[in-house]
């Protein structure tokens, strides 16, 4: 499984970002995806996540903020961002977890100026 994020930048604090996570490879038994970021000097940390079913779970600090969703179709997961504040720069990773593991993309840096 590959995964390649995408949509991160540097944004004002208030503004927006849609992050993109596209899967490829061996889809079989998708049950998870979801978002993670990880700040200079901080432990990774969930940010976000969706199931097979559709149930999302959000960390406190981005709930009203922030909508994770997906398209089966293209095997995609997006984070839409809203309201954002500079604690929320980090990098952000997407994740997958099928009947193959737990796997993880490259990352996209999100940058919130003040």
């Amino acid at each position: 499984v590959q995964l390649q994020a995408s949509g991160g930048g540097l944004v004002q604090a208030g503004g927006s970002l849609r992050l993109s996570c596209a899967a490829s490879g061996s889809m079989l038994g998708i049950s998870y995806m979801g978002w993670y970021r990880q700040a200079p000097g901080k432990q990774r940390e969930l940010v976000a996540s969706i199931t097979s079913g559709g149930s999302t779970n959000y960390a406190d600090s981005v709930k009203g903020r922030f909508t994770v969703s997906r398209d089966n179709a293209k095997n995609t997961v997006y984070l839409q961002m809203n309201s954002l504040k500079p604690e929320d720069t980090a990098v952000y990773f997407c994740n997958l977890k099928n009947s193959y593991g737990s796997f993880w993309g490259q990352g996209t840096q999100v940058t919130v100026s003040s």
